[in-house]
């Protein structure tokens, strides 16, 4: 009868180990998720500010263009 309690022991204590280890992976794959996801969040932010820099370059060239043919016109109409 020792025998059959020291084999349900060891197999409760495996038991209780490989769940304790999956506990480990899923909360490291919990983790790496939650990093990943903050990296995709940085890097859709830092697009979003460079679509910004972007779009204000381009208005603020569009406004010197205009002043350009404003001032072409003036000198035209003076011809």
């Amino acid at each position: 009868m020792s025998r059959q309690m020291l084999l349900v022991f060891l197999l409760l204590i495996l038991i209780i180990t490989s769940q304790f280890e999956w506990r480990q992976q899923l909360v490291s794959d919990v983790d790496t998720t939650r990093k990943e996801s903050q990296k995709q969040q940085q890097i859709s932010q830092r697009e979003e500010g460079v679509k910004e820099k972007v779009i204000l370059s381009q208005e603020k060239n569009i406004q010197r263009l205009n002043e350009l043919v404003r001032s072409l016109r003036e000198q035209l109409q003076q011809c």
